[in-house]
C-alpha cells in the first residue's frame, strides 16, 4: 500500500511548517477535502458534491464531520457553506419538511436510519442566528423538532408484552428488533434536541432523558456477552418472528444475532459518548450509562489487535478466520459462499478511535488507561489504511454494508460467511462511513494540542 505523502503525515502531526511557508493542512482538512466536500460512497452510491448529496445517514455522517471540521477551524468558511447547501437542499422553507432528491418525504414511517443526518442542524442553528438569519435558524430547529417528534412519538416501540419493552424498533421491516446502529441513528439527535431546546419543560426533559437511557440499558442488557466483552450486532425481542431468522432461539443470549460486528459496535460506542457529552449528569440514569460506556470501552481494547492498533471486520476473530467456502442455507439455495478472510476495517477502526479520544477529552474515560489505545489505534489507522490515489488522501478496507434479515432476504443470515462473504458486505474504499469517521477521529487527535 502506498501511504499518502508521508512527510505530509508527519508534518502535520508534529505540527512541524518550513520558515515562512504556509502551515501544512492537517489531517482532517486533507479529508475534508479529498472526500469530505464530495467524491465519496454512500453504500457504493456514488456522490459527487456533498451540497447536491441526498438525505441519508451516510451522507449526514460526512456532512457532520465536515461541519465538525469548520468548527475547529471556523476560517474554513468553504467547509461550512457545502454543509448548508446540503441542509437547504433537503429542508423545505419553513422546516416542516424534510425531504429527498425526487422532492418527497425523506423521514420514512419508523426508519431509525433517516434520521441521523438531522445532527447539522444545531451547529447551523446556532451560527445561523448569530449572523442574524433568523429565517433559515427557524427553519432548521423546526427541522430538528421534527425529527426528534417524529423518534419520541411516532416511532414504533417494542410492545408492554414482550421484553425490552419501549425500544425503539431499529426499521419498520425489522420488527421487535433493535440493532446497535439505532443507537446511533436516533439516540445523539434526540440528546441534541434535549440540550439545545428542552429544558424549558423541566419534567419533560428529564423523562426524555430517560427514555434516552432506556435505549442503552435495554440493548446492552440484552447484547452484552460479559465473557467476550462485547456486544452482539443485534436483538429481537420476538425470535420467534419470521424476520428474526437469524436471532438465536434459545438461552443464553435468546434472540441475538451471532457475531460481533466491529462497525456496529463502533455506532454504538461513538452513540454512548456523544449522549453522555450533553446527558445532565444530575440524572438518575447518568451513571448507569456511564458504566456502559466504560464496559464498552475496555471491552473493544481487550479486542484490538496488537500489531496493527486497529480492529478487525468481525471483532472476537483474527485473520486465519474465513468464510466457510460451503455458505449458508438461504431458502432453498445457498448464499454467502466463499472463503474471504476476517480483515481489519477501516469504518470500525476510526469510530473506536473517535469514541476514545473523545471520551478521554470530555473525562468519561480514563486517561492513563485508554490514552495508549487511542494513540496506538490513531497510528494505526494512518499506517493500514491511508494511501494515495489520483495525487490526493484515500481510504480503504471498508465493509460496504452489513444488516440482518428481514424475512424477504434470506441471504443476510449474521453468520461468519454473511460478514466476510455476503453479496452485501463486500469492501469498498472512500466510503463516506469511514470518509466521515477518520475526519471526526483526526478532530479528536488535533483538538488535543488547540
Amino acid at each position: 500500500m502506498k501511504q499518502f505523502k508521508i512527510f505530509a503525515l508527519l508534518a502535520a502531526l508534529l505540527g512541524l511548517t518550513a520558515c515562512n511557508q504556509p502551515t501544512e493542512p492537517t489531517l482532517s482538512q486533507q479529508m475534508v477535502e479529498a472526500h469530505g466536500l464530495g467524491d465519496f460512497y454512500c453504500n457504493r452510491h456514488y456522490q459527487e458534491n456533498l451540497g447536491t448529496t441526498g438525505w441519508d445517514y451516510v451522507s449526514g455522517l460526512v456532512a457532520n464531520a465536515v461541519l465538525k471540521t469548520w468548527s475547529v477551524y471556523p476560517e474554513k468558511q468553504a467547509y461550512y457553506d457545502a454543509v448548508k447547501a446540503f441542509a437547504d437542499t433537503a429542508t423545505n422553507e419553513d422546516g416542516s419538511m424534510i425531504l429527498n432528491t425526487k422532492g418527497e418525504a425523506a423521514l420514512r414511517p419508523s426508519n431509525i436510519d433517516d434520521l441521523p443526518a438531522g445532527n447539522i442542524y444545531f451547529t447551523l442553528y446556532e451560527e445561523e442566528l448569530k449572523r442574524g438569519n433568523t429565517k433559515d435558524a427557524e427553519r432548521y430547529k423546526a427541522a430538528a423538532t421534527k425529527i426528534r417528534n417524529k423518534l419520541k412519538y411516532d416511532h414504533s416501540r417494542i410492545p408492554a408484552n414482550l421484553p425490552g419493552t419501549g425500544g425503539f424498533y431499529h426499521k419498520a421491516i425489522y420488527p421487535n428488533q433493535m440493532w446497535l446502529d439505532g443507537l446511533f441513528m436516533g439516540s445523539p439527535i434526540y440528546a441534541q434536541w434535549e440540550h439545545y431546546f428542552g429544558q424549558e419543560n423541566h419534567e419533560e426533559y428529564m423523562a426524555s432523558w430517560s427514555d434516552i437511557a432506556h435505549q442503552f440499558k435495554t440493548i446492552h442488557h440484552f447484547t452484552y456477552n460479559p465473557e467476550k466483552q462485547l456486544n452482539y450486532h443485534a436483538w429481537s425481542a420476538d425470535p420467534t418472528d419470521p424476520n428474526s431468522f437469524w436471532a438465536n432461539q434459545e438461552a443464553p443470549f435468546k434472540g441475538c444475532s451471532k457475531e460481533f460486528w466491529g462497525r456496529g459496535m463502533g455506532w454504538y460506542f461513538a452513540a454512548l459518548v456523544d449522549v453522555l457529552e450533553v446527558m445532565p449528569k444530575e440524572h438518575a440514569d447518568y451513571p448507569a450509562v456511564l458504566e456502559i460506556l466504560n464496559q464498552v470501552a475496555a471491552g473493544l481494547a481487550r479486542w484490538q489487535d496488537a500489531e496493527s492498533g486497529v480492529w478487525y471486520q468481525l471483532l472476537q476473530h483474527d485473520g486465519t478466520v474465513t468464510a466457510d467456502g460451503v455458505g449458508d442455507k438461504a431458502g432453498d439455495k445457498m448464499a454467502n459462499v466463499g472463503a474471504q478472510a476476517n480483515y481489519l476495517e477501516a469504518s470500525a477502526s476510526c469510530i473506536f478511535t473517535y469514541a476514545y479520544w473523545k471520551g478521554i477529552r470530555l473525562g468519561l474515560l480514563d486517561q492513563a488507561t485508554y490514552e495508549p489505545v487511542a494513540e496506538k489505534a490513531y497510528q494505526g489507522l494512518l499506517k493500514t489504511f491511508i494511501t494515495e490515489q489520483d495525487g490526493k488522501m484515500a481510504i480503504v478496507q471498508t465493509c460496504a454494508s452489513a444488516g440482518l434479515g428481514p424475512k424477504k432476504d434470506l441471504t443476510r443470515t449474521g453468520t461468519i460467511n454473511y460478514y466476510l462473504a455476503g453479496k452485501d458486505v463486500g469492501i469498498t474504499q472512500n466510503e463516506g462511513k469511514a470518509v466521515g469517521t477518520f475526519i471526526l477521529a483526526s478532530l479528536e487527535y488535533e483538538m488535543r494540542n488547540k
